[in-house]
């Protein structure tokens, strides 16, 4: 495993479906710019999770990030930052993950209905602050790294 490696090429990812789900919001593709911020922010969370070493195998990053601020060690500025994304990974987590793909199975809904320009709207916003806010955790680690 290359930590570096991995964080950039999660942070590639989130920045990329971050793009896609701007797109989306144009387009007017409402479930599509929710899928698209979802792996956005998916990724943006696995980004910080490589920063610790530990897998990005997850669709769950903030499960595993919560078990990381447990750390007495971890600077307070680090803990805060990361508690600033656990709104956005938990509300689009695993679960919107599947719903943004089929649908509520329950209540035979599909994924088109499911999504509108409000949902779509959230979504891009918690893609942005995520994004943004793994960004800044990875410079202020690799500098605290780096001295």
């Amino acid at each position: 495993m290359n930590s570096l490696r991995d964080v950039e090429y999660r942070k590639g990812l989130a920045e990329g479906f971050l793009k896609e789900a701007e797109e989306d919001i144009q387009l007017k593709r409402w479930r599509s710019c929710v899928d698209n911020a979802q792996l956005s922010v998916e990724n943006s969370g696995k980004a910080v999770l490589s920063l610790f070493g530990v897998s990005p195998k997850t669709h769950e990053p903030a499960k595993h990030l919560t078990i990381i601020l447990e750390d007495p060690e971890l600077p307070k500025d680090i803990v805060n930052s990361i508690k600033d994304l656990m709104p956005d990974l938990l509300a689009l987590g695993l679960e919107e993950h599947f719903m943004t793909d089929y649908g509520d199975e329950s209540s035979y809904e599909l994924p088109w209905e499911l999504y509108d320009e409000n949902s779509a709207n959230q979504a891009l916003g918690a893609a942005r602050r995520c994004y943004a806010k793994a960004v800044m955790i990875v410079q202020m680690i690799h500098e605290r790294r780096s001295n």
